[in-house]
């Protein structure tokens, strides 16, 4: 559909730009927002971070052997909600039709937009220089026809990028694009493509859709149309949530039976405390378990009552502990979460649901 206009705007460094500018101290130096502790995990780093290769998701320890001069500083996420807002008050300014996909990026359809300009360009341009202005943050854009090619677009000239995707131009660019830099290719899908001989966009375009589907299920289809240039998905300014969960990395391994139970227990209450605020009920409870050695497991149940209470929620989340037969391992991290909306099954009876897309490892 090329004759759609799709922006996707992504916040440089979000939560540690948001702590830059609220402590002008910060500004010009490398930090990362996350506990400053034993497991904790990098939730964002600036670009000055970034310089020494510390990026989200590394250990905060890790993170500070590889820049010595690196400052911890402490999430504060009612803020960052609050600024997300604002931004996205900017965006309604153009379009209504706005898809969040995290707390700092959306999708917007400008196809038909509030001041009927052409370009989606010149409409990229005026949002980005309203968040700088107003809010005193930066952002990237990227502009083309399908969502696909414009979250493409908005990572390639990151930070304070601008980039568009011409339908004319799409062809030759997705063929130069190395594999990992294709959306939804993370680490393993990556490895998997290069075992299969293919490195870049050129590369998997050769690759017949049954041999995609056959090595990567039905994501296969999703890369055998992305190498075409091809995504038909509608920007969606309503997403129904599909799951609640909670987990807990361990400060110290867990190998005893009942430290296990306990903190199994915990989980369970902050789990319902999480399914009240957010309103949520539903009826399949997974757990999910990582070992010291970072390999991961899961299970799985679905239960014919509503999952919203702890008499309905622990004896499942004790029976699926139960399964598990950790033959020795510590236990570095807990986890457990809630799916299968009963809000979705009784408002959708007999009804097609476009679902999100879903992806072997997404980054």
């Amino acid at each position: 559909m090329p004759n759609r206009k799709i922006i996707h705007v992504d916040m440089d460094a979000f939560f540690a730009s948001v702590e830059q500018r609220e402590n002008p101290e910060l500004q010009g130096k490398a930090i990362a927002v996350g506990r400053d502790e034993e497991r904790g995990v990098v939730s964002t780093a600036s670009y000055e971070a970034r310089k020494f290769g510390v990026h989200s998701a590394m250990s905060i320890q890790v993170a500070k052997r590889m820049c010595p001069n690196l400052i911890i500083v402490p999430s504060h996420y009612e803020l960052y909600k609050k600024v997300s807002v604002q931004v996205h008050d900017i965006f309604r300014e153009y379009t209504d039709l706005i898809e969040p996909i995290s707390i700092d990026e959306a999708f917007l359809d400008v196809t038909v937009n509030k001041y009927n300009i052409e370009l989606a360009v010149d409409i990229a341009k005026e949002i980005k220089q309203k968040i700088k202005d107003r809010l005193h943050l930066t952002a990237s854009a990227g502009v083309s026809y399908n969502k696909f090619l414009a979250k493409i677009a908005s990572e390639y000239r990151k930070p304070d990028g601008l980039f568009v995707i011409h339908p004319d131009r799409a062809k030759s660019f997705i063929e130069k694009l190395p594999i990992e830099d294709f959306w939804g290719v993370g680490r393993k899908t990556a490895e998997k493509m290069h075992f299969i001989g293919i490195f870049n966009g050129a590369q998997l375009l050769t690759c017949s859709q049954k041999h995609l589907v056959e090595v990567f299920g039905k994501s296969g289809t999703i890369y055998y149309n992305f190498a075409r240039g091809i995504d038909d998905r509608a920007v969606e300014p309503y997403r129904e949530r599909k799951s609640v969960g909670c987990e807990q990395t361990f400060a110290k391994d867990l190998d005893d039976h009942v430290e296990i139970v306990i903190e199994l227990y915990h989980t369970v209450i902050e789990l319902i405390e999480r399914l009240r605020k957010s309103e949520f009920r539903g009826r399949t409870l997974t757990l999910k378990i990582k070992y010291s050695d970072f390999s991961q497991i899961t299970r799985r149940t679905t239960s014919n009552s509503i999952l919203f209470e702890k008499k309905n929620i622990l004896p499942l989340a004790k029976s699926l502990m139960h399964q598990v037969n950790n033959e020795g391992k510590r236990i570095r991290l807990l986890g457990l979460s809630v799916s299968n909306s009963v809000d979705e099954v009784e408002d959708n009876k007999g009804e097609w649901i476009e679902q999100e897309l879903e992806f072997e490892d997404w980054d």
